[in-house]
């Protein structure tokens, strides 16, 4: 797991940040890049876009760290202007142009009898966020992952509350959608398993964790 909640910055590093010094931006860099890194690469699900962000952020840290007010609020203010650089990202015409696949995409390029290998080979989290569209997934991810309120992913988005609480509603419904759609999936693949001759470890029971990203919490992409 890697998320800006479980890094303690120390307090030799943050106040050497402070002060401009090269070492300390160097440790701030090692404590930091993979919060910043796992934050991007969920909300654009690019990892060559996200890599960009992480370089963007900490040019961003070394030139301008005589905004940041105290050592207590360096880590947010990393956070801050990587999810700018991450939602300008997803703003860009190219972007725009890219097309997510949704989850009926997603099942429809799945063979009943490769489902059970296809799930097993995919992370769930990122096949849940790969079947929402950008601004649900990140909006999705600031609420529920990185603890920002709809007022505050309203304004970043350059959007009202409404619309944050909106996109996360339409978000929720999809997921259960896709969860359901999956467990459909898996429940096939099982039966044909325990068909005769499908061999003997065809009875074993799938266990599905519910697909909410409340209780999956921020893990790391490598």
């Amino acid at each position: 797991m890697s998320g800006f909640s479980d890094i303690d910055l120390p307090d030799a590093v943050a106040q050497g940040v402070l002060r401009g010094e090269r070492d300390a931006f160097a440790d701030a860099y090692r404590l930091l890049s993979r919060a910043v890194m796992n934050l991007a690469a969920r909300i654009l699900q690019d990892r060559q876009l996200a890599e960009e962000v992480v370089q963007d952020t900490f040019i961003d840290l070394v030139e301008k760290s005589s905004q940041i007010q105290s050592v207590g609020s360096i880590c947010a203010w990393v956070r801050r202007v990587a999810v700018n650089h991450a939602l300008m990202r997803l703003r860009s015409p190219w972007h725009a142009r890219r097309s997510d696949a949704d989850a009926d995409d997603i099942f429809a390029n799945a063979n009943a009898d490769e489902s059970m290998q296809w799930v097993a080979s995919v992370p769930t989290l990122e096949r849940a966020l790969k079947s929402l569209g950008d601004e649900a997934r990140a909006v999705i991810w600031l609420h529920d992952v990185e603890g920002y309120t709809h007022k505050e992913i309203g304004e970043l988005m350059g959007k009202t509350a409404s619309f944050s609480k909106s996109q996360l509603a339409r978000a929720y419904e999809k997921l259960l959608v896709w969860q359901e759609q999956r467990e459909k999936s898996d429940a096939a693949a099982l039966a044909a398993l325990s068909s005769p001759g499908a061999g003997s470890g065809g009875g074993k029971e799938g266990h599905h964790a519910k697909t909410t990203l409340g209780n999956i919490g921020p893990t790391c992409i490598t």
